[in-house]
Formats: C-alpha cells, sequence, structure tokens
C-alpha cells in the first residue's frame, strides 16, 4: 500500500472521518496522480495557489511545497481541524471555511497579490462532481486574475469541458470554456485511486486563461444566451430552440439571420461553431 493511502486511513480513523456523500467526497490516495496535478499546475515561490475542497490536505502537501502562498477553501468543517493540525508550521498557508460559491475570489487575490508581491494566481481543485459546473463557470465568468485551472472532475463532464465548440461532446460550458481558455486533458484517474471508489472515472484537466479572446464579440451577454438557449433544447433544430427561448426575437427573423450567413435553417446549435454564434449574436 502506498504511503498517501496509509495516510488517509490514519486521519479518517484518528478524526473519526467518513467520505461525505452530500458533499461528493471521495479521497484521494494516488501518489502518482498527486504528482501529475502538482507539476502540471506549474507553480512556483511567485505564485498564490488557491486550492478548491483540500479535504484531507493529500494534495495540499505538495502545494505547499512549492507556492509562495496556499489559500485553502473548504466547505466540511469537520476538514479545518484536521488542516490546522497538518500544516500549522507552515506560514504562507490559510483556510477559508466556506462555500467558494460565495468567496470573492477577485478581491482574496487582488489583497494576497498586492500584500505579499507574488506574480500571479493559479487555482487548484478536486471538485465534487454535482457542482463542478457551477465553479467552473464561476472562475471563467469573474474574470480572475488567474493563470491557470488545474482541476480533476468527472472523465464526461472532462470531455466536454475540452471539446472543441461544435464538436462531438460539445455543450454550452464547452463555447465558455473555449472562449475564457486553452484546455487540455492530461490524465485519466481510475475509479480505484480514491476511497471510497466513485462509480465513474475522473480526468485531470488544465485551462490556461487567454489574455484575449479567439473571437471579437460585441456583446458577451448577447453571445452567452443565445448559447445557453440553444442547448437548453439540444434535440431541437436551432430555430426551434430559439423559437421557445423566451429571447427577444421571432423565428422568421432568426432564419432570415440564418439565411443571410449561409446557415442550413434546419441546423442544431450543438454543431454551430464558436464563430457562428458570434455572428449570429451580432446580427440579432
Amino acid at each position: 500500500m502506498s504511503r498517501v493511502y496509509e495516510d488517509t486511513k490514519f486521519l479518517m480513523k484518528k478524526y473519526g472521518i467518513t467520505a461525505n456523500k452530500k458533499l461528493g467526497q471521495n479521497f484521494l490516495i494516488d501518489e502518482n496522480v498527486i504528482d501529475t496535478i502538482a507539476n502540471v499546475s506549474e507553480i512556483s515561490r511567485d505564485d498564490l495557489v488557491i486550492e478548491i475542497g483540500p479535504g484531507l490536505g493529500t494534495l495540499t502537501d505538495k502545494l505547499l511545497q512549492k507556492a509562495g502562498k496556499v489559500i485553502a477553501i473548504e466547505l466540511d468543517e469537520r476538514m479545518i481541524t484536521i488542516l490546522k493540525e497538518r500544516f500549522f508550521m507552515y506560514d504562507h498557508f490559510e483556510i477559508i471555511n466556506e462555500d467558494v460559491l460565495k468567496v470573492d475570489l477577485k478581491e482574496l487575490i487582488k489583497q494576497n497579490k498586492e500584500q505579499l508581491g507574488l506574480k500571479s494566481a493559479k487555482i487548484v481543485a478536486n471538485l465534487p462532481y454535482y457542482i463542478t459546473t457551477p465553479i467552473i463557470m464561476k472562475l471563467l465568468e469573474e474574470k480572475l486574475d488567474i493563470e491557470r485551472i488545474t482541476v480533476m472532475i468527472q472523465k464526461e463532464v472532462a470531455n466536454r469541458l475540452t471539446a472543441i465548440p461544435g464538436e462531438k461532446n460539445s455543450g454550452a460550458i464547452t463555447y465558455t470554456v473555449y472562449y475564457y481558455a486553452t484546455s487540455k486533458e492530461v490524465l485519466t484517474v481510475p475509479n480505484c485511486s480514491f476511497i471510497p471508489e466513485p462509480e465513474v472515472e475522473s480526468e485531470v484537466i488544465t485551462l490556461q486563461i487567454r489574455k484575449e479572446a479567439p473571437i471579437k464579440i460585441v456583446d458577451e451577454a448577447k453571445f452567452f444566451m443565445l448559447i445557453k438557449a440553444a442547448f437548453m433544447q439540444r434535440r431541437k433544430t436551432f430555430l426551434n430552440a430559439i423559437g421557445n427561448s423566451g429571447l427577444n426575437i421571432s423565428k422568421e427573423n432568426m432564419e432570415q439571420i440564418l439565411q443571410e450567413l449561409n446557415i442550413d435553417t434546419k441546423i442544431r446549435g450543438e454543431v454551430l461553431t464558436i464563430e457562428q454564434f458570434a455572428k449570429i449574436a451580432e446580427r440579432m
């Protein structure tokens, strides 16, 4: 058995911890996966690292060896005591006991970078499957001052996040990720890498935040609203989905826009490219 496995079992026994299913907890026990996440995060002493959902601190240990400062955001109060006791000797470690969706990350990053003179900020997380999308959307849509996001998520979701818009596996979030970042699948993580074992495989992915968007968009809000509407009823044609979406445009007007752009009026939203969505939104 690996050292990480033994440490995890020891901590669980010492503190009487079992994984909380409601919080989607699965404790990572694969040392190779932990090392891979730490390495592909490309962390240096010039970096502020925000770790979302550190749990027992298995990955935190590696991050503290590399980063200028690590801020762990953990919702489960049971983990706070463990994290405090495990890492009390590190003066560049901070714990926030809060739901990450409620944390003002923009201000948190700004304050820490200024106070400590750190050059960049990076996000590292082993995200619960049930809340992956809201967290990823928050990290991207708030346009945080971050360079890189390294996350481990459900493999099926990873396939969607790293897909090319308009191709197989595309979802509404595919377009958001592509607009804000370049994505890469790094490592498939089998079920046996966790305690308890989840029912599905996981995937480590990296999102490198773009310095500028791949396309020019006049109205971002309208652009993303259009994409969301197209995927709300993804089995319907784009025209029918938009017609039922409540967007302020008639089916006839949208049909005219598609014809002007030489786009098949029977096309489904899921096969439209990001450039086509941008042109449609601009015509609207």
